[in-house]
């Protein structure tokens, strides 16, 4: 386990990818439309009209494997890999490429039986057992050796296959272990990453409550509340175990697979599921991929659009979609369809935020298993089903739209910063139930979405060169490093606005011996007097107009003679009567602004727009409520994509002439029919 812990804190310095130009470009070379096919449920005789029922409706990928362990390995060390070539080898000869799935979220049978070791505990300390999924132990070295076997097998047999485009690893990482293994683990990791116990008890300020430890192992490993420090901890070697689980499988690809495969795997959890930190899980990959779903209800275009757009961010370009739902689920409370053309609208949606493929879940629907009910392109019977039409529709889309996609991305001079360890730090310590983070972030994203053909959320300790204006909503965490980086890049002409509870606490989630925001009031030349958690609604004013503050608000000061108060509360509770909510300062060629509460709608409209407007941004006109305006440029073209994610019709006037790319016609002005969509292109515009 002392290996495993070392090679765990090795993680914390990233490794790139061994082959992410060649094979990246790969992935994004056209846009890709498919489904997750599995044919090891199905006779033999029956693939060559799956396939040829794929390729009729457009799709030019299939996803395949991931759910195959037991007909790949029968038995333990027989392999059976020649009914996977057969597949292969009939996909090549329909004109379709392959994602091949390393199967190690679902062990046979006669793996868990054999080795119950290799079984996940939970965090009350029950073991797991045969007949679901994901009931796997990640930390178990067994599993590992095992997982190695099967995927060097595949990636032997498989690696420079001319068919198979690229691999995905596992499925949906989700849930960690509690098991022996892993809690030998955890004691090695906080020995390598600490040293001492005194240097431990310190980071974690033990003193408190006597949780002073003079043993490692009286270190808790649970999934418990506790400590802060220690929660924060944990979060870290959750997620160095996930990076090196994967890293166990992505070596052995890369040691027989051709430059041009790539390697990811399909993030799970609606994208903004913090279990680890997926910028680390990214790292080592050659593509980022998520799994789109809307559930009950219809697809809400600001919060999907802002998760296409952190996906993007993860490895700061293009995506995949490697799975999203033909219509309904089978998991919601209501798993209602979406309306007929939505699918097709989504399927843009995805497309102008940076998605180069689209693969929908599942190609048919199984006869048996958890998911009988869940939506398909063909059911039971092998027959195409009402949702296959609009499958067909976006086939068409796709074809026409791709040779003008190709090697296009969103760009952006503005960005939201996203960060893991700010985002558990406050999760652990809401101190007002309905601080929602991501809610917050959804507040300052609105209208820069409105104003911009692409928004930026990216990880908050990456560079920021090319960004003029920077949000950081609920920047909790601030270390010294991180406070020097974003100093550096103000003092350049950058512009940074910080939302509330920023710069509380440091690397051990210990609050900071400086007030808000920490190593950064200096900069700010001013700081947070104290925060207060709100039963009510609070009246503002100021630059941004009147307001409403609601949910939390921070009495801040200035300390510098050249920072100004932006923005004031009205009476409140006696401690925030006439008090400043904002402030900001000029530095060096750039500026820092600090917003200590959560604004209304309205007033944070105001607010954004005037901080694009302060830093230079250029602002598009708005459109209708309701249309969305996406843009993608490279190659010397700039795509527009219009979405009208209503039931109401809409005409919108264009500033030019364009190409209407799907309709083959230059035009003035497009009509969107309800759902509609229009790809427009004017040649030699980079923005």
């Amino acid at each position: 386990m002392r290996a495993l812990a070392l090679a765990l804190l090795a993680l914390a310095t990233p490794v790139a990818a061994q082959k992410p130009s060649t094979a990246a470009a790969v992935a994004s070379e056209r846009l890709w439309l498919g489904s997750a096919w599995y044919p090891e449920q199905w006779p033999e005789a029956r693939w060559d009209e799956d396939l040829r029922l794929m390729k009729a409706h457009g799709a030019n990928v299939v996803r395949i494997g991931e759910f195959a362990w037991a007909r790949m390995e029968p038995a333990e060390g027989k392999f059976d890999l020649d009914w996977l070539d057969r597949v292969i080898r009939l996909a090549e000869r329909h004109g379709l490429k392959v994602v091949l799935c390393t199967p190690t979220d679902t062990p046979p049978a006669w793996l868990t039986s054999t080795y119950p070791d290799t079984l996940r505990v939970d965090g009350s300390g029950t073991r797991l057992g045969h007949g679901g999924r994901r009931q796997f132990s990640i930390s178990s070295p067994r599993y590992r050796a095992l997982s190695k076997r099967i995927v060097s097998a595949m990636a032997t047999r498989f690696g420079r296959d001319r068919a198979v485009i690229g691999w995905q690893i596992g499925n949906e990482y989700t849930d960690e272990s509690y098991d022996p293994a892993a809690r030998t683990a955890w004691h090695a990791w906080l020995k390598q990453r600490f040293g001492t116990l005194d240097a431990l008890n310190a980071a974690w300020t033990t003193a408190y409550w006597s949780q002073t430890y003079t043993d490692w192992d009286q270190v808790p490993f649970n999934d418990k509340p506790g400590n802060p420090g220690w929660m924060l901890e944990l979060k870290h070697f959750i997620t160095a175990t996930w990076v090196d689980f994967q890293r166990n499988q992505a070596d052995a690809i890369r040691a027989h697979s051709a430059p041009t495969q790539f390697v990811t795997t399909n993030l799970g959890g609606l994208g903004w599921a913090n279990k680890f930190d997926r910028y680390a899980i990214n790292r080592d990959l050659d593509i980022a991929s998520w799994d789109n779903y809307v559930g009950t209800g219809h697809l809400e275009p600001y919060r999907n659009g802002a998760t296409h757009d952190l996906a993007r961010g993860w490895k700061r370009r293009n995506f995949w979609v490697m799975e999203t739902q033909p219509g309904f689920v089978n998991w919601a409370g209501v798993s209602n369809i979406l309306d007929r053309g939505e699918s097709r609208a989504m399927a843009w949606h995805m497309i102008g935020h940076g998605a180069d493929a689209v693969l929908y879940w599942q190609w048919r629907s199984a006869l048996n298993g958890q998911e009988q009910y869940h939506g398909a392109l063909v059911g039971p019977d092998g027959e195409p089903l009402p949702f296959y039409a609009e499958a067909a529709e976006i086939g068409r889309d796709f074809a026409k739209a791709s040779p003008v996609l190709a090697g296009t991305q969103p760009v952006s001079t503005v960005a939201i910063l996203q960060d893991y360890d700010s985002r558990w730090a406050i999760d652990f310590q809401l101190h007002n139930k309905d601080y929602d983070q991501i809610g917050l972030l959804l507040d300052y994203y609105r209208p820069l979405k409105d104003r911009l053909g692409a928004v930026d959320i990216v990880e908050a300790a990456r560079p920021l060169d090319g960004y003029r204006l920077v949000f950081a909503p609920s920047l909790n965490v601030i270390t010294d490093e991180l406070a020097a980086k974003l100093g550096a890049w103000v003092r350049g002409g950058g512009h940074l606005v910080l939302g509330p509870r920023s710069g509380m606490k440091d690397q051990y989630n210990r609050l900071t011996v400086q007030r808000q925001p920490g190593p950064l009031a200096e900069l700010l030349g001013g700081r947070v007097e104290q925060f207060y958690a709100l039963d009510e609604t609070v009246p503002v004013s100021g630059d941004a107009g009147a307001a409403t503050a609601r949910i939390w608000a921070e009495q801040l000061s200035t300390k510098a003679a050249d920072a100004r108060v932006t923005m004031r509360y009205g009476k409140a509770n006696g401690w925030l009567d006439g008090q400043p909510a904002a402030i900001t300062r000029a530095v060096g060629k750039g500026r820092i602004t600090y917003l200590g509460t959560i604004l209304d709608a309205a007033a944070m409209k105001r607010f954004a727009e005037g901080a694009m407007s302060d830093a230079g941004v250029a602002m598009l006109a708005p459109l209708p409520a309701g249309v969305e305006r996406m843009v993608r440029v490279g190659k010397g073209r700039t795509v527009t994509i219009l979405v009208n994610h209503t039931k109401t019709p809409q005409r919108i006037a264009l500033p030019r002439p364009m190409q209407d790319v799907l309709a083959g016609v230059t035009v003035r002005a497009v009509a969107l029919g309800a759902r509609g969509v229009a790809v427009l292109t004017a040649e030699g515009e980079d923005r």
